[in-house]
């Protein structure tokens, strides 16, 4: 009888994202770990992302500090228009002006803290887009196949031209062969 020794589990390794390859680790015939790190893509991009959505919440939460200095002040000015109202020396107008004051910044503290979350919402969106540019192995087995180089890019679809590889290396599990 002839046939043939074949993996089961036979996985090309592709780039969730499309750029350009600036490390790779895999080389055939490499014995690889689950979650072990095959290839880099350029990240610049990415990065640059991710320290604008740090500097957004950073600017956010120096917003807030400023805020509640005001909001005590403001709340120390209310309480004096309400002390002052009360014995009939300051207007209504003026403790109207002093509690809407006061209202005004706990508004905009309120609204700084929900920017602070946005801006943190986006930090983790930027560091998805970081370690998507980290290409693992999905899991434990040998690799048959490089098939990208440093340099090239590096696509999840098929690009037109054929300038553009889909995958990274192709990996098989050892101890899923069968024989046909």
């Amino acid at each position: 009888a002839s046939g043939y020794v074949t993996p089961r589990r036979r996985a090309t390794i592709a780039a969730k994202i499309t750029a350009r390859v600036t490390a790779m680790y895999a080389e055939e015939g490499m014995r690889v770990k689950e979650g072990d790190i095959l290839a880099r893509l350029d990240d610049s991009d990415a990065q640059v992302r991710l320290n604008s959505a740090k500097a957004d919440r950073d600017a956010a939460a120096a917003a807030i500090q400023d805020l509640e200095v005001n909001l005590r002040n403001a709340e120390i000015e209310l309480h004096r228009a309400q002390s002052l109202q009360k014995d009939g020396v300051a207007s209504q107008e003026a403790l109207d002006t002093a509690r809407t004051t006061a209202d005004s910044l706990k508004a905009r503290i309120d609204l700084a803290k929900e920017q602070v979350n946005a801006a943190q919402a986006k930090i983790a969106v930027a560091q998805q887009d970081v370690d998507n540019c980290i290409v693992r192995a999905p899991f434990t087995g040998l690799v048959v196949s490089k098939d990208a180089q440093v340099g090239e890019m590096v696509s999840p679809v098929s690009a037109g031209g054929g300038f553009t590889r889909t995958g990274i290396a192709t990996v098989v599990d050892m101890n899923s062969l069968e024989i046909e």
